[in-house]
C-alpha cells in the first residue's frame, strides 16, 4: 500500500507548533514531528527535516529552507544580471546535493525553469555552462518527470555542440541519465531526438578517458531498461537493437574495454552494458567474434579478487551464453572453471553466488558435455555451498536449484554424486523457507529422483467455465 504524503509546509507547521505550544527545544521538536508522522505511515523521504528559522526578533516570519533561499538569491541575481549568478548556482547545487528532499522541495518551487534558463543563457561560455549544467544535474537526480520538450532539445543541442569537450560531455550525459532512469517516455523521446549516436560517439571520441566512458556506458544501459511501472510495454529490446545494429555498439564497448584493461571500475560498467545488449542470438555470437569472450575470460582470470568486477563479468557471461554455440565456446575457453573459482573465492557474497549459479545454469542447459566439465570442476558442490551460506537469499536458492536440475536433466549419472553432497536436504529447506522456490525446487527434487509431493494447480472442480 502506498504511503501517505504531506507538504513541507505541514511538516514545518508541526515542528513550529511543538516549539511554541509545547515549549520544546528545536531538535526535540523536530524529532517529535518525525516520529509522529512516521507512526501515522507518512512518507517523509520528500520532506526536508530541519527546524524552521526565524528571521529576527522584530520579524517573526520563518525563513525559507536554505535550498529555497539559494533559489531565491539565484532568481534575484538572474533578474538583475548580477555577477553573482555563478556563485548562486554553485550554492544551489550544493544544497541540492544534500539529499533528495532538498531537490524535491526546489522542484516544487519551480526551480527547473530557472536552472534551464541559466543553461541557455550561458551559451558557449564554458565556465558558465559547466556551472549551470552541474546545477541542472543536481536538481534532476531522482526527478525525471521534470524534463520537458525545451529541456530535451537543449540537452541534445548541448551534447552535439560540445562533443569535443569531455567535461561538458560528461555533465550532459549525466543529465540524460537522470532523465532516463525510471521514465520510459523520456527515454523514447531522447532516442528519437538522436541521443544514441551521441552516446556511442562520446565513447569512441574520448575512449581514453574513464569518466566519459563510464557515464556514456551507464546512459546506454539505462536506455535498455524496462523500469517504468507506469508504462505496460517499453522499448527496451528495440533500443538495445538500435545500439547494436545502428550504432555498432558491441564493437564500441569491446574496444573501450580493451583500452581500459587495467581499470576495474570502467570494466565493470562495460561488462554490465554488454549484458544488456546481448538480447539476440546473433548479438551473443557477435560479442564472441569481436574478441569479447576471450577478453572477459582473461578479465575474470586476472581479477578474481575484485568482487564488483567479478559480479559483472559473470552477468555478462550468463547473458551471452543464451546462444547455444556460445555456451560451448565459454566452456571450451575455460569459463566454467573460472566461474566456479570466482564463486569459491567470494562464497560469502550472495550476489556473486547468484550470478555464478545463474551463469553455470545457462551453460549446463541442454549441454551434457558442459555438465560434465561443471561437475568435474566442482560446480555442484559450489552451488550447494552457496545454498548453505545464504539460506535467506531467495535468488541464490532458486539459481542453485535450477543449476542442479540442469546438471542431471540429461546426465543421470550425476544424480547420485549430487545427492551424496546433501542436495535433497538443502532443496527441501529452500522449499520450506521460500515460496518463490516452490516450482524450481520441486522440479529439481523430481529430476534428482527424490520423493516429491506434486501439487495440482487446478483440478477442474468447484465451478464451471460455462455461465
Amino acid at each position: 500500500m502506498a504511503k501517505r504524503r504531506i507538504t513541507q509546509e505541514t511538516f514545518d507547521a508541526v515542528v513550529k507548533e511543538n516549539i511554541e505550544e509545547f515549549d520544546m527545544e528545536g531538535s526535540e521538536a523536530l524529532k517529535e514531528a518525525i516520529e509522529q508522522f512516521e507512526s501515522q505511515g507518512v512518507d517523509l523521504s520528500f520532506i526536508v527535516k530541519a527546524v524552521p528559522k526565524v528571521c529576527s526578533e522584530e520579524n517573526s516570519e520563518d525563513q525559507p529552507h536554505e535550498v529555497l533561499q539559494a533559489l531565491e538569491s539565484l532568481r534575484n541575481a538572474v533578474a538583475s544580471s548580477s555577477a553573482s549568478v555563478l556563485e548562486d548556482l554553485r550554492v544551489f547545487t550544493q544544497q541540492c546535493s544534500l539529499g533528495f528532499a532538498q531537490r524535491y522541495l526546489a522542484a516544487q518551487k519551480e526551480a527547473y525553469p530557472t536552472i534551464l534558463a541559466c543553461c541557455r543563457r550561458a551559451g558557449d561560455e564554458k565556465e558558465a555552462l559547466s556551472v549551470a549544467l552541474a546545477a541542472l544535474s543536481a536538481l534532476t537526480d531522482g526527478q525525471p518527470d521534470l524534463l520537458d520538450v525545451e529541456g530535451r532539445e537543449f540537452l541534445i543541442s548541448a551534447l552535439t555542440a560540445h562533443q569535443t569537450d569531455p567535461a561538458l560531455t560528461c555533465l550532459c550525459i549525466r543529465i540524460v541519465r537522470h532523465f532516463s532512469l525510471k521514465h520510459e517516455n523520456n527515454r523514447q523521446g531522447l532516442v528519437k531526438a538522436g541521443v544514441l549516436p551521441l552516446l556511442t560517439g562520446s565513447i569512441t571520441r574520448h575512449i581514453e578517458l574513464p569518466e566519459v566512458v563510464k557515464e556514456a556506458c551507464v546512459a546506454l544501459r539505462i536506455m535498455t531498461f524496462d523500469d517504468d511501472v507506469r508504462v505496460p510495454f517499453g522499448q527496451a529490446h528495440e533500443h538495445a537493437r538500435m545500439i547494436v545494429v545502428e550504432q555498432n555498439g558491441l564493437k564500441v564497448i569491446v574496444e573501450a574495454a580493451k583500452a581500459h584493461s587495467g581499470n576495474a571500475s570502467v570494466l565493470s560498467e562495460l561488462c554490465a552494458t554488454l549484458s544488456r545488449l546481448a538480447v539476440r542470438n546473433e548479438f551473443c555470437q557477435d560479442i564472441v567474434d569481436l574478441g569479447g569472450l576471450n577478453f572477459m575470460i582473461t578479465l575474470l582470470a586476472d581479477n578474481l579478487d575484485c568482487q564488483e568486477l567479478v559480479k559483472q563479468v559473470l552477468s555478462a557471461l550468463k547473458a551471452i551464453a543464451g546462444n547455444d554455440d556460445v555456451k560451448d565456446a565459454v566452456v571450451n575457453a575455460g569459463g566454467g572453471e573460472f566461474i566456479i573459482m570466482a564463486m569459491n573465492r567470494h562464497m560469502s557474497n550472495a550476489q556473486v553466488c547468484e550470478q555464478g549459479c545463474a551463469a553455470l545454469c545457462v551453460l549446463a542447459l541442454r549441454k551434457p558435455n558442459n555438465c560434465k566439465v561443471i561437475m568435474e570442476c566442482g560446480g555442484a558442490l559450489a552451488a550447494l555451498q552457496a545454498m548453505k551460506n545464504h539460506p535467506a537469499e531467495v535468488n541464490v536458492q532458486k539459481q542453485s536449484c535450477m543449476l542442479l536440475r540442469n546438471l542431471v536433466a540429461r546426465s543421470r549419472d550425476f544424480t547420485q554424486p549430487i545427492l551424496e553432497m546433501g542436495a535433497e536436504a538443502l532443496i527441501s529447506q529452500a522449499l520450506t523457507a521460500h515460496r518463490d522456490c516452490d516450482d524450481v525446487g520441486r522440479a529439481a527434487l523430481r529430476d534428482l529422483g527424490c520423493q516429491v509431493e506434486l501439487r495440482e494447480l487446478w483440478t477442474g472442480k468447484k465451478g464451471s467455465l460455462s455461465h
